[in-house]
């Protein structure tokens, strides 16, 4: 194998994180849902959830059209976003991405809908190989959460210390 090593991933990652970090400079704060401070009822809903100090990350942000509904209640807003996040950049902060979590951008608030794992370095997952040479090639290099806006007063950002 020529193509693929650790060593290639290691610069790829390398320049696509400067590449974040100096010229999009698109940046979030991710705030991870505490499970272990979150009680939640027979449901399995939380009526107050509780989460860890943000952690700021940089990010390829993809926005959906806001969206203005009518109800009896009065005016919503909505809006889908989804974030792209380095694999690498997560794991170096210890940080899984989960449904529930919240990403802050712009001052608004966006709720963790889906979490999606599919881009590989060179088509290969360096933990699934059938091959001998199969875990030093390839490897997973983003992880992309889609998001709905949420209200502020709804998430109720409480924040627990370590």
């Amino acid at each position: 194998m020529r193509f693929g090593s650790q060593r290639d991933f290691s610069l790829f990652t390398g320049v696509n994180r400067e590449l974040l970090s100096n010229v999009v400079e698109q940046e979030v704060l991710y705030y991870k849902i505490s499970l272990e401070s979150t009680s939640t009822n027979m449901y399995g809903e939380a009526l107050e959830k509780y989460y860890w100090e943000p952690v700021k990350f940089n990010c390829l942000i993809t926005r959906g059209d806001q969206v203005m509904s009518v109800d009896d209640f009065g005016p919503d807003l909505t809006r889908d976003a989804s974030f792209a996040f380095l694999r690498q950049d997560l794991v170096d902060a210890n940080n899984v991405p989960e449904v529930g979590d919240i990403v802050m951008w712009l001052e608004n608030y966006y709720e963790v809908d889906t979490v999606r794992e599919n881009q590989l370095f060179l088509g290969k997952d360096n933990n699934y190989s059938l091959t001998s040479y199969g875990s030093q090639f390839g490897a997973s290099v983003s992880i992309i959460v889609d998001c709905h806006l949420t209200r502020a007063d709804r998430v109720g950002v409480t924040r627990v210390r370590i």
